[in-house]
C-alpha cells in the first residue's frame, strides 16, 4: 500500500474542500495573471514565500506563485525547503513517504531525487513532517500552477548554509526544476519595528547576503540562507515581488508576522563557479 502523508493543516490553514479551495486560490492568482503573462522574463528557477493561512499571507504568495503561469508545463521536479515548526533537529529531514495528499490530490514524491540525497546530514524524520504545514501550505499554489510535477520536500533543521547550498545545488541542476523555500518573515514585533525589521531582510535577500539573515528575521533562515548561497554562486538575482505583514494583510496589530516573496532568476544552477 502507498505511504501517503495526509493534509495537517486543511480546514485551518486553507479550505479543506476542494471546490472552495479552487475559488480561493483563483481569487488570490487573479489579480497578478495578467502582469505575470505580460511580463514573463526568464523561467523562475526559485521562490522565497511564506507560509500562513491563506486569509493571512495567501495574497503574498500568489505574487510568486503567478509568476509561474506562463511555464506550466516547464516544471518536473519542485523542492521544497521549508523549517519544521514542531521540532528541533540538526540536518535536513525526509517525510518517508511516497505521496503528499491535499483537498485538490496528491503529489508525487521524486524517489529518484531523494534517492540521490546520500548524505549523512540528510535522514527520514516522517514525525517531523506529519503535522508540519510549511511545505503542505505550498502544494496547492503549486497544483493550480503547474501541469505535472513531483516533490522533494525537505525540512530544513540547524544546518550550515553551505550544506543547505550542496543540496540545492544537486538537486535544482535541470531545467525541469524549481525551488521553493517557504518561511515568513519576524514575529511578535510591533507594525512599525516590524516593517523596519522585515526591510533590512529585504535587503539582505536582494544582495544575496546570507549572513545578513539570522533566526529572529525568518523561521525559514536556514533554508533561505542555503538558498542566497547558492544563488550567488550561481548568478541568480532576486527580485522583491511583494511584502507586507499581518496586519497589512489582516489587520491585527498583535503578533506581527511578516511575510515576503521573491522570485530568482538567472544561469542555471548546475553552472557553477568554474
Amino acid at each position: 500500500m502507498k505511504r501517503i502523508r495526509k493534509p495537517a493543516v486543511a480546514g485551518s490553514f486553507y479550505p479543506a474542500d476542494p471546490a472552495e479551495l479552487r475559488s480561493a486560490l483563483a481569487r488570490l492568482l487573479d489579480p497578478f495573471t495578467l502582469e505575470s503573462r505580460q511580463t514573463a522574463g526568464a523561467p523562475p528557477r526559485a521562490l522565497v514565500v511564506p507560509h500562513a493561512g491563506l486569509d493571512f499571507s495567501g495574497s503574498v504568495a500568489a505574487s510568486a506563485y503567478a509568476r509561474l503561469l506562463p511555464f506550466t508545463q516547464r516544471y518536473r521536479r519542485v523542492v521544497l525547503l521549508g523549517p519544521a515548526h514542531g521540532q528541533s533537529f540538526e540536518g535536513i529531514a525526509l517525510p518517508g513517504v511516497e505521496a503528499f495528499a491535499t483537498p485538490l490530490g496528491s503529489v508525487v514524491v521524486d524517489a529518484e531525487a531523494i534517492a540521490s540525497l546520500a548524505q549523512p546530514w540528510v535522514f527520514v524524520d516522517e514525525d517531523a513532517h506529519r503535522f508540519e504545514h510549511s511545505i503542505e501550505v505550498q502544494l496547492p499554489f503549486l497544483q493550480t500552477a503547474l501541469s505535472r510535477f513531483q516533490i522533494v520536500p525537505l525540512l530544513v533543521g540547524k544546518t550550515r548554509a553551505d550544506t543547505v547550498a550542496r543540496v540545492i545545488e544537486d538537486l535544482c541542476d535541470a531545467e525541469a526544476t524549481l525551488l521553493v523555500v517557504s518561511t515568513d518573515l519576524t514575529h511578535d514585533s510591533r507594525c512599525r519595528d516590524a516593517r523596519i525589521h522585515d526591510y533590512r531582510t529585504r535587503s539582505a535577500i536582494e544582495s544575496l547576503d546570507p549572513e545578513q539573515i539570522g533566526a529572529s528575521d525568518a523561521c525559514g533562515a536556514a533554508a533561505l540562507r542555503g538558498l542566497l548561497k547558492a544563488a550567488a554562486h550561481c548568478g541568480l538575482e532576486a527580485e522583491t515581488l511583494d511584502m507586507r505583514n499581518s496586519h497589512e494583510t489582516i489587520g491585527s496589530r498583535n503578533h506581527v508576522v511578516g511575510y515576503g516573496a521573491w522570485v530568482f532568476r538567472g544561469r542555471e544552477l548546475s553552472q557553477a563557479a568554474v
